[in-house]
């Protein structure tokens, strides 16, 4: 069947504003790094991404090794967009990103203007497209100069192969440098994709002071923690999870008596808010609005549906948040 959006998509989601720059965001927005491969079910993606829209995420976050195999992500949501998007285009935000191995030999890796320009117009070519919304510089690269790889980012910008240049993974200190790079060069940085959730509070200690004092938005992936922040783990390891498979993202180790202890703890505070445990975990890392943006990642489209009904209650009352900080001390 022939794919028309719901004429509700906007009503209620709740979008915004990325830093000090002129685009708005989705509180939630859908990551396509697991279950859209080539090894993946291609209709159940493209019913994710369908629900999705639906509901008011207009923001797609890919990169050059999504998968698996690499690159196949690129091309399911490139087949998606062909089949059911080509006249809402102009209403998505589509990301992708280059920093980790994609290709043989020395030019496929890390940050140099050789691998970043090469791998952004694979990935064009991957969704046929002419441009992608936000290219990100994926991971820092200890051995190129930060002003190559922020001048990588500059010219594919000028060259309109993307619209706006973000980064990921960056500690605050070099996030500073590069957003000043940036500024520079006449390109400014318009995000920063941590990682960051109630189990994983790195950014806390600086790197979010730095977005806020320099007008850069933010964009939270794994706010579930690996999934650990979900029902999956309430009563012990499912054999089809992530941490029950052979999965190199989450180990069974990582689940110890005081995490588990902590989730459990979390999980019944959840439901004394009226929300299931990965809810309150989003609306946690969206409180006070200095995240732009939590980027999901899901299976099946009841997950997308759960994340964006976790929008409805965003607000803590004091005491809640007090009770988290003591779970979590």
């Amino acid at each position: 069947m022939v794919y028309v959006a719901s004429e509700q998509r906007y009503d209620t989601m709740i979008y915004r504003r990325c830093g000090n720059s002129g685009l708005k965001l989705p509180a939630i927005s859908l990551g396509l790094w697991h279950n859209f491969g080539g090894a993946d079910v291609y209709e159940n993606g493209r019913s994710m991404i369908r629900r999705a829209f639906d509901l008011g995420i207009t923001h797609f976050d890919l990169a050059n090794n999504y998968g698996p195999p690499p690159g196949s992500a690129e091309e399911t949501f490139g087949s998606i967009l062909q089949q059911d998007f080509t006249a809402y285009r102009d209403e998505m935000i589509i990301s992708s990103k280059a920093g980790f191995h994609m290709w043989p030999g020395p030019y496929g890796d890390w940050g140099s203007k050789k691998y970043l320009i090469s791998s952004l117009d694979q990935s064009l070519k991957r969704m046929r497209l002419d441009y992608v919304d936000i290219f990100y510089h994926h991971r820092p690269d200890p051995a190129t100069p930060l002003e190559e790889t922020m001048g990588a980012l500059d010219q594919v910008v000028r060259q309109g192969k993307a619209l706006y240049a973000g980064i990921s993974n960056y500690g605050a200190e070099q996030t500073q440098q590069a957003i000043r790079i940036l500024r520079q060069l006449g390109t400014p940085c318009l995000i920063h994709q941590p990682r960051y959730s109630m189990l994983d509070r790195w950014v806390e200690h600086g790197l979010l002071d730095v977005l806020e004092t320099e007008g850069v938005g933010s964009i939270a992936y794994s706010p579930l923690a690996k999934g650990m922040l979900s029902d999956r783990y309430l009563r012990g390891i499912p054999k089809d999870s992530r941490a029950g498979g052979p999965s190199v993202f989450l180990k069974p180790e990582d689940l110890t008596e005081s995490v588990m202890d902590k989730i459990n703890r979390l999980n019944s505070l959840a439901e004394r808010r009226g929300q299931k445990l990965s809810q309150m975990a989003l609306a946690w890392v969206l409180r006070g609005e200095r995240v732009t943006s939590a980027l999901i990642g899901a299976s099946k489209v009841s997950q997308i549906e759960d994340a964006v009904a976790a929008l409805s209650a965003l607000d803590f009352t004091d005491e809640e948040l007090a009770e988290i900080e003591s779970i979590l001390a």
